[in-house]
């Protein structure tokens, strides 16, 4: 009987983990404000919170652009990463979402080197970005979402298992931060988990599902969430 092939699971797990350190504990993603704003109160509503954010901003817009990313590092497209790479920092719609991407990015590809895969993968980018595309846009800076779906492929691990890694760690943060701060309790946060389950994979299936031409959200209501949070008084997170 031949062995099971454990190296891509074990690295999706790996890429999801909470000891990875990229610093996603230290932020909320608009839910301190919307807690601070009592749009949040309770288990119910945080279960809304997250599950709208997930589906109705990340799924549109940020996991098919992570697809994109994906996709490309597994054609070795390093031209359209970069490019991708760039539009997500782009979409950034306030300074502490923008720093957020920037930060965690930077602290992935701080990893890059002492990852299988990684550090060719940082130098297949830097030989593809020679000539006028380095002169005319300088080093790249990692957006965390590219930096995660380019590791991910280098590792070899498929584009649904990958995102769903990426997902399971970014729900998972989301349910910490409530569980801090609404506060709830330790059950309620696997209940919400458990309640969660289902929406990634709607989340996944909408992101695989949605073309180029219609990638893009406008979560206002996330946007203005973030705004406020950059002057709230007294905050647990950056975001």
């Amino acid at each position: 009987m031949p062995e099971p092939k454990t190296d891509p699971l074990l690295a999706a797990l790996h890429l999801a983990s909470p000891a990875l350190p990229v610093g996603g504990f230290a932020y909320s993603q608009g839910l301190e404000q919307a807690v601070e704003d009592r749009w949040v109160t309770c288990m119910d509503d945080a279960h809304v919170w997250i599950r709208d954010v997930l589906l109705l901003n990340l799924a549109r817009q940020e996991l098919p652009l992570w697809l994109v990313c994906h996709r490309a590092s597994m054609a070795q497209d390093w031209a359209l990463l970069r490019t991708t790479n760039d539009a997500l920092l782009a979409l950034r719609e306030t300074a502490e979402f923008r720093l957020e991407s920037i930060q965690m990015g930077h602290s992935m590809a701080k990893l890059f080197a002492q990852w299988p895969g990684g550090a060719a993968l940082a130098q297949a980018m830097q030989a593809g970005l020679t000539g006028d595309l380095t002169a005319s846009r300088g080093a790249i800076q990692w957006v965390y979402v590219a930096a995660h779906a380019a590791l991910s492929a280098v590792s070899g691990v498929e584009e649904t298992m990958a995102l769903t890694a990426y997902l399971w760690s970014w729900v998972e943060n989301q349910v910490v931060a409530a569980v801090k701060i609404v506060p709830l309790g330790q059950i309620d946060g696997q209940t919400l988990l458990h309640r969660l389950k289902g929406s990634i994979s709607q989340a996944i299936q909408l992101a695989l599902d949605t073309p180029d031409q219609d990638i893009g959200s406008g979560a206002l209501g996330l946007a203005i969430a973030s705004c406020r949070h950059e002057s709230q008084y007294s905050r647990l997170f950056r975001s």
